[in-house]
């Protein structure tokens, strides 16, 4: 197994629906991050050239900081059934042994109160594990993303369950789709509610509709618990939807990248 001074590198792979995340981890400590589009199809081979063109990119980056990296394990999170073979055949090439692949059966040491743990996406129990190691409970996660998800964990440390609900690019799209006359509109927050063109008005309908919906269903979830949470926000735009929110909330865009990594400690040995 590749080690570097010492200590094993490890890369964490997240296939989400629309992205693809990468983090490179040096004795526990995240290193480089890369983002690329998740592909509709996808062969070993082209996993394996994406993941070696993101990993010369992140060395580039990180060059300052490290010399090059020397990965020897990997773990994985996929949301994307018909990827997650590509990606397992990729780093399994990449380091010469297969990749932790969260799942049913992998340790995560989360009490739950869920009715069927193995329906938990493996992003949602990386974002759990993350949360839990660096936050005080009470909590609510919000992961934006094609979904927008919401994990509530109470008091006691204990994940009570969550919500799914349409992301706000796939919103946009829809609009777009549904909607003949309607643009496809840039997801970013207009400078006032009520827009004076349509483009205007579809980005507060989409924008500032999600900042509503968020912060409504944050009320909701505490007025149900009895109980004060924070607010932890990750994904796509999370440091500008947490900014734009009326609850307190703190950003973390690498909360599922760090959680993959906690789970790889917990079940490799």
């Amino acid at each position: 197994m590749k080690e570097r001074n010492g200590s094993q590198m490890i890369v964490a792979v997240d296939v989400g629906n629309t992205e693809t995340s990468l983090g490179v981890f040096s004795e526990g400590a995240l290193v480089a991050t890369w983002t690329i589009t998740t592909a509709g199809s996808m062969t070993a081979d082209e996993a394996f050239a994406a993941l070696s063109n993101a990993l010369d990119y992140m060395e580039g980056k990180a060059a300052a900081e490290t010399a090059s990296f020397a990965i020897g394990d990997a773990v994985l999170s996929s949301v994307v059934p018909h990827l997650t073979a590509a990606w397992e055949a990729a780093l399994r090439a990449l380091t010469g042994r297969r990749p932790l692949t969260v799942g049913p059966g992998v340790k995560t040491g989360i009490r739950m109160r869920y009715r069927d743990p193995a329906e938990v996406g493996a992003d949602r129990m990386a974002d759990l594990a993350a949360a839990l190691a660096k936050y005080e409970p009470p909590l609510i996660i919000v992961d934006l993303g094609t979904t927008t998800n919401f994990e509530v964990i109470d008091g006691e440390g204990v994940f009570l369950g969550g919500i799914i609900a349409p992301g706000m690019a796939l919103g946009a799209r829809s609009l777009a789709r549904e909607a003949a006359k309607l643009p496809v509109i840039e997801v970013a927050a207009p400078k006032s509610v009520i827009g004076t063109c349509t483009r205007e008005a579809v980005q507060s309908g989409v924008v500032l509709g999600e900042i509503a919906r968020i912060d409504g269903l944050i009320d909701m979830i505490e007025r149900e618990t009895g109980e004060d949470c924070s607010v932890v926000v990750t994904g796509s735009d999370a440091r500008a939807i947490a900014s734009l929110l009326q609850h307190d909330a703190t950003p973390d865009e690498t909360l599922t990248l760090r959680g993959l990594a906690r789970l790889h400690v917990m079940n490799r040995k």
